[in-house]
């Protein structure tokens, strides 16, 4: 009975988005019939949520770490702006245009990895300084003027060419991009010591994983994707100086919420990209039923808030259990702690098996 208690208790812990995802398909199918379970409204989230899916990628690499990146809504702005700029205002090629933007994302992760490893400023004071650095230099070089979109059907190939289903390819993009952070974080000695420092940072420190190189990197590969981000918008969506901050909540929403899916407490790949989808169902369902626009910053501000307080009830409940079983009880020799196997309350046997969060 016991075994059966957990099997459920495991399923419903870990898996609880993919429910609320069936729920709010089924829901608004039943409320709208004519206009939510169409392939139109498939086709749509899948499109614009890849470029938020890739963002909260972005944006869970340095979470792992024990780090937030502020600066990602500003890298996404800032790199679409360049990328469109040098193709329509300086006549570079396509291709020459895209390496610059990516390669504006990669400055940016190193000077918030030099600032946080090598200056020691905490890494949320920042990459919140460097996104008003950016977002000035974004105004400098648009001159706070929208650029004209590049024309040519190359460039409007990148992300919008119909693939298998009826997918734009940016939705490949995505799945291709998931995959190998998924394989980065979960199956290389890279995101061991990454999980290994988001766990704890001294403990890893004192097993010899060179915490200052893996901290800096995943600043790096945080500015990289969102560059990568922004290229992609710019192709998908066309030239905006604004839309970057907006994307900031969502991600950080999706990354916080993704670490209560698959792998409680513990930020990682599939459940963040459940978790912007599952939103993002949610809102276009709402926004077809009542028609409202600030459905979205509502709900993902509250997914958020839940997300974090699930996140830390579940630390402190840890905590309690723990201290509760260091207590030598009547049936067992003082000072035998429980061990794998021996009760409920172990600790968590891969590095990382926690969520910091700015409210613990």
């Amino acid at each position: 009975m016991a075994h059966d208690r957990r099997r459920i208790s495991l399923g419903l812990d870990r898996f609880s988005g993919l429910y609320i995802w069936a729920l709010f398909i089924v829901v608004f199918a039943i409320w709208q019939p004519d206009l939510f379970p169409t392939m139109a409204t498939v086709h749509s989230i899948a499109s614009e949520q890849s470029i938020v899916a890739i963002l909260a990628l972005a944006t869970l690499v340095p979470l792992t770490a024990g780090c937030y990146d502020l600066s990602v809504g500003s890298t996404i702005n800032f790199s679409c702006v360049v990328v469109i700029i040098l193709q329509t205002n300086h006549a570079w090629g396509m291709w020459p245009s895209i390496i610059a933007a990516v390669a504006v994302g990669v400055v940016i992760g190193a000077l918030n990895g030099l600032f946080v490893v090598v200056l020691g400023i905490d890494s949320f004071i920042a990459t919140l300084g460097m996104a008003t650095i950016v977002a000035a230099f974004q105004t400098i070089v648009s001159g706070n003027n929208e650029p004209l979109p590049p024309s040519g059907a190359p460039w409007l190939d990148l992300t919008q060419r119909t693939i298998v289903g009826g997918f734009q390819i940016v939705f490949l993009y995505l799945i291709v991009l998931a995959l190998i952070l998924w394989w980065a974080l979960e199956r290389t000695p890279a995101g061991r010591y990454l999980y290994a420092i988001g766990g704890n940072r001294e403990a890893a420190r004192l097993t010899g994983v060179k915490t200052g190189k893996w901290t800096w990197l995943s600043l790096v590969a945080s500015g990289t994707l969102a560059a990568v981000g922004g290229v992609f918008y710019a192709s998908l969506q066309g030239p905006s100086l604004t839309f970057g901050q907006g994307m900031l909540l969502p991600t950080f929403a999706a990354a916080f919420l993704g670490s209560t899916q698959f792998k409680p407490g513990r930020f990682n790949v599939w459940g963040t990209m459940v978790a912007v989808f599952v939103l993002a169902t949610g809102v276009k369902g709402l926004q077809l039923v009542t028609g409202v626009q600030w459905l979205n910053d509502m709900f993902n501000g509250v997914a958020l808030i839940a997300a974090v307080g699930f996140a830390v009830w579940r630390q402190r409940a840890a905590k309690s259990k723990r201290g509760r079983a260091s207590v030598p009880s009547a049936d067992r020799p003082p000072g035998l702690a429980d061990t794998p196997g021996g009760g409920p309350d172990t600790l968590p046997t891969e590095p990382g098996d926690r969520v910091t969060s700015p409210l613990s």
